[in-house]
């Protein structure tokens, strides 16, 4: 008996792909197709749950009908352990988002939870990062739909800046931050050399070993045609720290001039270079606040377990989607509370036990066209 009532968007587009697919077909079909009064409680609230959180998804611009979500989801209705970890996404907030992600629990513990084996538990868990990272597929999973601004053509002035008189409008033509940020990694003593950076420790640079300096990473991801950079239109421009190319689309600070929200804590500042140099730093936060939270939410990124170096990247990756994805979609406590204390920064448990050194030779020399930015958005804050 088909089920009653009108069909959503989302279980329609579904229930096309999954006609098209060979595998399991059938079985499929019987779960989208059958009378909802047959169905036991759990299993239907599980696949309400999951189409409606696929719809959402949809319908917010996160992810398109033909990508490895979709697909994945098939596969995900028939196996009732992957479909309790994902539905978490749309019921705790991230709380619970991938068990293991989010308390960087073992297989063990995460088994218990769930109760089920821990092969079992391995194997969903690692098909759950697939469908995220999409490593397998040239990384066309769902951290490439979810991993990228929300205003993509940059037609509009970001909130942070549009509804905070401390940056508008000297700050108007700003699409964002860019940073760098480290995350602990799991390597054997034998192999820990590359991963060593300013941390002392085995690290990773977002996806990188520990030692690869920021403007390294920068120069992958913007020459890189696989990975799609959003570049600044003209006329606009990235706020980036010192540690990246002074040139056309990236707003740097004054070099030798504090910076610092610390630095002014006792002393104004004292020239409009400073005054830029302060504000600049105030809205750069935005960027190190979110991965503060980034790092509070997902405990395995503290405590990586003993994956492969592959297998803790694509953690790194499928953390970020799922925080975009949070951030993007559902009204979250973390995020309002950071945006109700803006001064506000948690504190990276990860210190540097060495300078942070921000001259690379990769760039030499200074944009004139950003250097006269700079110059005048730095008179304007002095005289306001």
């Amino acid at each position: 008996m088909k089920r009653k009532g009108r069909e959503s968007l989302g279980a329609s587009i579904l229930k096309e792909h999954l006609t098209q697919s060979s595998m399991n077909q059938q079985r499929a079909l019987e779960i989208l197709e059958s009378n909802s009064s047959k169905l036991s409680q759990s299993t239907k609230f599980s696949i309400e749950a999951a189409m409606g959180l696929l719809s959402r998804m949809v319908d917010a611009g996160l992810i398109r009908e033909d990508k490895e979500l979709w697909l994945f989801a098939m596969d995900l209705f028939e196996d009732s352990v992957k479909r309790e970890m994902f539905i978490n996404v749309s019921h705790d907030h991230g709380g619970d988002i991938l068990y293991t992600l989010a308390l960087g629990l073992s297989n063990r513990d995460v088994g218990e939870r769930f109760q089920r084996s821990g092969e079992t538990i391995s194997r969903a868990f690692h098909e759950i990062l697939e469908a995220i990272a999409g490593r397998g597929k040239g990384f066309q999973g769902l951290a490439r739909d979810v991993i990228k601004p929300k205003d993509p053509t940059f037609q509009f002035i970001p909130p942070q800046i549009l509804n905070d008189k401390r940056y508008m409008s000297y700050f108007k033509d700003c699409i964002g931050c860019i940073d760098g940020t480290h995350i602990g990694a799991c390597i054997p003593e034998s192999q820990q050399l590359p991963y060593i950076g300013r941390k002392g420790v085995p690290t990773f640079n977002i996806g990188w070993e520990g030692s690869a300096h920021d403007m390294r990473v920068f120069i992958n991801a913007t020459q890189n045609s696989k990975f799609n950079f959003p570049q600044p239109p003209e006329g606009r421009y990235y706020l980036v720290d010192k540690g990246y190319p002074d040139r056309k689309g990236y707003l740097v600070p004054y070099s030798k001039t504090r910076y610092h929200q610390s630095q002014f804590q006792r002393e104004p500042p004292n020239n409009m270079q400073e005054a830029f140099n302060r504000s600049h730093s105030s809205l750069r936060s935005h960027i190190e606040r979110s991965f503060g939270i980034l790092k509070k939410r997902f405990k395995i990124l503290g405590k990586m377990p003993k994956y492969s170096v592959q297998t803790q990247i694509d953690v790194i990756m499928a953390t970020f989607a799922l925080h975009n994805y949070i951030r993007n979609s559902q009204e979250d406590f973390m995020f309002i509370a950071m945006e109700q204390h803006p001064n506000y920064i948690l504190q990276d448990e990860l210190h540097d036990v060495r300078n942070h050194d921000t001259s690379t030779g990769l760039f030499e020399g200074t944009s004139n066209e950003m250097k006269y930015v700079r110059n005048e958005i730095a008179t304007l804050i002095w005289n306001a």
